[in-house]
């Protein structure tokens, strides 16, 4: 066993690959189904892109911090769902030490980047309902892009230090990991090494840069909800609410399965609930993202329409 490994300092030799072990049933299924998840997350995200860029009725701060949003979702699925894929066709699922802790390394990137994105989105939607007289002047194009470089290097560093962590465990025997694409949690989880310090940088993480922005994003919407409920018109209140429902949906739906991802129970998950909380965080939130965004926002189905009708102009 692994502890026994530990205990006698033996057979702890160089790692070279992981064997993903979660690819033992349902593999046509499961490629079927990632390649489609894959598709609507690519169309989805490049189109609210594609939208952003082009039209300008869509150049202020909210659409801004979309675009970047998108962003970050395709880079999700990109890091993890093409492998599955290529894995799902192979006899033995697997994946290169080096490219395991790159897989893990940029998922941690956006994980750091998303949280702080997410909060600065609060504060966007926070500042134009409660301030809207200053909500131009105090979110310049220059303040703005500092703002949105700021989250992807917040996002970077806590994944450069979770990365280098894990750089240094070492794997007793065959390196076999309970999950489909390479993580944190499964790499801790299938260690021989002291994990205390992983544990403890991942804890503080989640205070830093989990708890903070979903407590940032919790002050935000009180103060919209004040703000809204002292609006005299119900017009005014309806067009409020479905301002920042989509956002609210969205940040519900990324912490909640964040925390479930990177702060598990003593006893831990079993392997297939492991691996469907990490699916529903990595790969189906980024395909959902650019629906929840556009399914009540006029603005931007105004903005596709567009799009649609110069496409089809001869």
């Amino acid at each position: 066993t692994d502890a026994a490994c530990l205990m006698a300092g033996m057979n702890q030799t160089q790692v070279t690959e992981f064997v993903l072990l979660s690819f033992s049933h349902g593999r046509p299924f499961l490629f079927v189904l990632f390649l489609a998840i894959y598709l609507a997350t690519l169309l989805g995200n490049s189109t609210i892109l594609s939208l952003v860029s082009l039209d300008p009725h869509l150049h202020s701060p909210m659409y801004f911090f979309l675009s970047h949003l998108s962003c970050l979702d395709l880079c999700y699925s990109s890091v993890t769902v093409p492998k599955i894929l290529a894995n799902a066709l192979r006899p033995q699922a697997t994946i290169s030490y080096g490219g395991c802790l790159a897989q893990a390394f940029f998922l941690m990137w956006c994980a750091g980047a998303e949280c702080a994105l997410l909060a600065l989105m609060a504060c966007d939607r926070c500042a134009a309902v409660c301030r809207p007289l200053h909500y131009t002047q105090a979110l310049s194009p220059s303040t703005c892009a500092t703002a949105a470089a700021g989250c992807w290097l917040w996002g970077l560093l806590d994944s450069a230090l979770h990365t280098l962590l894990a750089a240094r465990l070492s794997f007793c025997g065959s390196a076999r990991l309970q999950h489909i694409f390479c993580d944190v949690p499964p790499l801790l989880g299938a260690t021989c090494s002291n994990t205390r310090p992983n544990e403890l940088a991942l804890h503080v993480s989640s205070i830093f840069v989990g708890l903070g922005p979903f407590l940032l994003v919790i002050i935000s919407y009180l103060c919209i909800l004040a703000t809204i409920l002292r609006m005299p018109l119900a017009t005014s209140r309806r067009k409020a609410f479905s301002t920042c429902s989509a956002h609210l949906l969205v940040v519900t739906m990324y912490f909640v399965t964040a925390n479930l991802n990177y702060n598990r129970p003593s006893s831990g998950y079993s392997p297939a609930a492991d691996t469907l909380v990490s699916v529903l965080y990595c790969i189906v939130t980024p395909m959902l993202n650019p629906l929840i965004y556009s399914l009540r926002n006029q603005e931007v189905w105004g903005a596709l329409r567009k799009a649609v009708r110069v496409s089809g102009t001869p």
